[in-house]
């Protein structure tokens, strides 16, 4: 590490990120230009952002349905190359994605809990304020962002293009995280709850892990449209209701399916997979990240079909891994490029924004 150190530690020439900055909800965004450090620490990284895509988190933000500090960076997924290291495994042109958050990874949450997207320490990039937050360079909708010691970063195969990585790092990564509390050598049948971006992830891992039924239920018809591509077997919520699903899924699969996968984010499907879940299955609920989630539901209907309940939040280091991995195996079996638009320049975000908001498409992305 000392040989490393003084190898790299030396003073960069002075130069300039472009960045869009938030002002507040509803606001334009303003492009502004930010200084990069002319000094890493150890461990820092500078990164030149090929791509990032726009989160449905961000348009909550921008819409005021999410708190956020401002003026701040916004945008946390993204693909890019390696501009400056102070790390010894990581070079310079290295193209990488990292994780969304920054943790200690040796307090009790990170080491023994295995939450590390809990640590009491953690930092979330694209979800901090500009001011108070070190250089302000910590969000994707930027020509350049500065990584954290802390932060796992994933080397990108060349096979995989930039509008295929870019949304791995959040809802790729997040749906690996909730498949993973899944027995998956007993599931034959899932029910995926939405159809957007997490939606159409999740049915493409089934699906690549060997589930034969994953049904995907939705109510906008050009998402239903998707899934199919997925392998997935589409249910239009709004031509069927709860018994008419029910019937749909026990000519297939018996009385109800083995597990469900709530990436909604609306409270009322949480009713709809109690009743459509066998005795004994398996719920992920991983989409309500919003305070507007209130469930009408007893205990009584959890506990006398004995369901297992497993709320997830983000995810942990290694399941990026096994993001980029799944996208390396399966990148010529699915649509993937076909669900994220073509770029938008950076100094369009505030046209971005709004027709991320449209959802024509399951992701929108941004090129600087």
């Amino acid at each position: 590490v000392s040989r490393f150190l003084l190898r790299q530690k030396r003073t960069r020439p002075a130069s300039f990120a472009s960045a869009q900055v938030f002002h507040g909800p509803n606001q334009p965004f303003e492009m502004k230009s930010l200084p990069l450090p002319s000094k890493l620490a150890y461990g820092e990284l500078t990164v030149k952002i090929s791509l990032a895509t726009i989160c449905g988190s961000d348009l909550h933000t921008f819409s005021g349905a999410r708190g956020q500090a401002f003026p701040a960076v916004l945008g946390h997924e993204a693909v890019g190359v390696v501009q400056s290291s102070m790390r010894p495994d990581v070079k310079e042109g290295d193209r990488i994605t990292w994780t969304l958050a920054d943790s200690c990874g040796s307090c009790r949450v990170c080491s023994r809990n295995h939450l590390p997207q809990k640590c009491p320490s953690l930092f979330k990039y694209g979800h901090s304020g500009l001011v108070s937050e070190g250089s302000g360079l910590h969000g994707c909708y930027a020509s350049h962002i500065l990584l954290r010691p802390g932060t796992h970063v994933v080397q990108v195969p060349a096979t995989l293009p930039d509008s295929v990585v870019a949304p791995a790092n959040c809802a790729l990564a997040t749906v690996l995280n909730g498949v993973s509390m899944l027995p998956m050598k007993e599931i034959e049948s899932v029910l995926v709850q939405g159809a957007g971006l997490l939606g159409l992830y999740a049915v493409a891992v089934l699906k690549h892990r060997g589930v034969p039924n994953v049904f995907c239920v939705d109510i906008n018809p050009s998402r239903i449209a998707q899934v199919v591509k997925f392998g997935g077997i589409p249910i239009d919520s709004s031509r069927m209701n709860v018994a008419d699903m029910q019937e749909f899924i026990k000519d297939r699969v018996g009385d109800g399916v083995d597990a469900a996968f709530e990436v909604a984010g609306v409270p009322d499907v949480v009713q709809q997979a109690i009743q459509l879940l066998r005795a004994g299955g398996h719920y992920v609920m991983a989409g309500m990240v919003h305070p507007k989630s209130q469930l009408n539901i007893t205990g009584e209907q959890l506990i006398r079909k004995c369901l297992n309940i497993y709320a997830i939040h983000n995810y942990q280091p290694h399941h990026l891994d096994e993001a980029i991995q799944f996208l390396a195996e399966s990148v010529d079996k699915f649509p993937f490029t076909d669900i994220v638009s073509p770029p938008y320049r950076l100094d369009e975000l505030n046209k971005a924004m709004s027709d991320a908001k449209s959802q024509i498409w399951p992701r929108v992305s941004l090129r600087a």
